[in-house]
């Protein structure tokens, strides 16, 4: 269970080495990371997710918060999200697990 204060390494790619910590963590909930090392313009940022249950369906909400600037790795980052999210969509309803090199395919 993780909890405020844990430290996560963030795997977004063979040359990333990226560490984030669990500022809020509440089951079913709410979970949010804040970036403490990554690109100077990560740093600092925070990403979350917010579960809400609408009609026996669970809504997931993302955000990344806290860009200084919308830069053009603002707007790569936003796109991958977007992969990252559609991964994270079929992993959740069917299990499928997609390989990092076969990310853009899948």
């Amino acid at each position: 269970m993780p909890s405020p204060g844990q430290i996560y390494q963030l795997g977004f790619g063979p040359s990333y080495s990226w560490q984030a910590r669990v500022s809020a963590a509440e089951p079913d909930v709410t979970f949010e990371l804040e970036i403490t090392v990554a690109d100077s313009d990560w740093q600092g940022s925070r990403i979350g997710f917010s579960l809400e249950e609408q009609n026996g369906r669970t809504q997931v909400q993302f955000r990344h918060t806290g860009w200084p600037e919308q830069n053009a790795h603002f707007r790569t980052s936003g796109f991958c999200w977007a992969m990252y999210l559609r991964l994270l969509k079929r992993y959740c309803e069917s299990g499928e697990v997609i390989p990092y090199n076969m990310r853009l395919k899948a």
